[in-house]
């Protein structure tokens, strides 16, 4: 099975994004990732789902998902020709010992640290997912406190035009 990341175009209001992940649920799709926010028309939201899925039953779900009602459109983004990011806050421990080696680790990847006390530093990564996960496997021997990922979210490199 494939990672799909799958872009919906739908009315702006409540009760939507109950429908599309009802929908998944119901078919068996377990969801890795949704972010939903609203686009440059007030009136339609963005939800981004990602998903395992094969040729067959990605056919089947993007069949299904836009015969609900208040789907607008939808598009399969392609890996190839579209971008991918995600926001990560990650809250790390850390005293003078050890406290420069996390900074240069974060410095590395482009990083801020957003907040440093005596026993703790919040850093703050937006990227590529493979970027998220590669700052979290350097920092995996120092004791990571939380972590705080956003999903993943992505547009088309070419020019989209939504049905009205």
């Amino acid at each position: 099975m494939a990672r799909e990341v799958l872009s919906i175009f739908v009315e702006n209001q409540s009760n939507v994004l109950t429908r599309v992940a009802s929908l998944f649920g119901r078919r068996g799709f377990n969801i890795d990732s949704l972010t939903v926010s609203t686009t440059n028309d007030p009136k339609i939201s963005r939800i981004t789902v990602v998903f395992d899925g094969n040729d067959t039953s990605l056919s089947q779900i993007m069949t299904q998902t836009r015969k609900l009602e208040p789907v607008k459109d939808l598009f399969l983004l392609n890996h190839n020709n579209s971008l991918f990011r995600e926001l990560l806050l990650l809250k790390v421990s850390c005293d003078k010992t050890n406290r420069s080696g996390i900074i240069e680790i974060v410095n590395i990847y482009r990083g801020k640290i957003i907040s440093l006390t005596k026993t703790n530093m919040i850093i703050e990564l937006t990227g590529a997912p493979e970027k998220i996960d590669g700052l979290l496997e350097m920092l995996s021997c120092y004791k990571i406190e939380e972590i705080c990922r956003t999903g993943i979210t992505g547009i088309s490199r070419e020019s989209v035009e939504t049905d009205d």
